[in-house]
């Protein structure tokens, strides 16, 4: 039996099961909570939410960040009964990636899962789950990046201790036939978007009717650039 069909498998009965989460009630409650006065960005498609994103890097890029001179107390108190981001990153732990900043957002308007590796495993699935289909967020980005130690770790194959060898099994599909790991990087956040947009009877729904798009990219640590592919 493969292991990566195994793989999905066991995610596809996970999230059938948090597939409650998106109930009726939840998602009206989402819709209901906000209005045309809110402070955070409402993009009308996933593409219009991917436009925000890629100008927030650019920004980074050129060191003039908006986000920093944004009222904090006023977007606490708008989103102190309801959450409203407007997109979802699948973003590895590392110190280096620090989300926000790499797209110039601020309080409020980024869903933020991060895991090592960033891996599309049952307890990361559930929490898109919930942004998709709960909070509404139009757009999941899976977010890689260069010098990644879990998919160098992955590569290497030698002992680890404690529990680090777990993250293996995810990354390691997306290994085979490249020895370079900025390459295993940007092929491990497509392989975890596609396991995303599959794995998930909640997010593929939501695809199919043009609410969510799940997008692949690479972070460079160095340049601070996000590439999308």
């Amino acid at each position: 039996m493969n292991p990566q069909s195994n793989r999905r498998d066991l995610l596809k009965l996970a999230a059938a099961s948090i597939a409650a989460l998106a109930t009726p009630s939840l998602a009206s409650a989402a819709a209901s909570a906000s209005d045309t006065n809110s402070p955070f960005p409402k993009p009308a498609t996933p593409e219009e939410a991917l436009h925000l994103l890629v100008k927030g890097n650019e920004r980074y890029l050129a060191e003039t960040l908006t986000s920093c001179s944004a009222n904090m107390a006023h977007l606490r108190h708008a989103s102190e009964a309801h959450q409203e981001p407007f997109a979802a990153i699948l973003s590895c732990a590392d110190s280096r990636v620090p989300d926000e900043l790499v797209f110039d957002q601020s309080l409020g308007t980024l869903f933020v899962v991060r895991v090592a590796g960033n891996i599309a495993a049952p307890d990361t699935i559930a929490s898109l789950e919930y942004a998709a289909a709960a909070v509404g967020v139009k757009l999941i980005l899976v977010l890689g990046h260069t010098a990644c130690g879990a998919v160098k770790a992955t590569a290497a194959n030698e002992p680890v201790p404690g529990q680090i060898s777990t993250l293996f099994q995810y990354i390691r599909p997306a290994l085979a036939g490249t020895t370079d790991l900025t390459e295993g990087s940007r092929r491990n956040a497509t392989l975890q978007a596609k396991t995303l947009s599959e794995a998930s009877p909640v997010l593929a729904d939501l695809i199919a009717k043009n609410k969510l798009l799940i997008q692949p990219a690479i972070y460079d640590v160095s340049s601070g650039k996000v590439t999308l592919h």
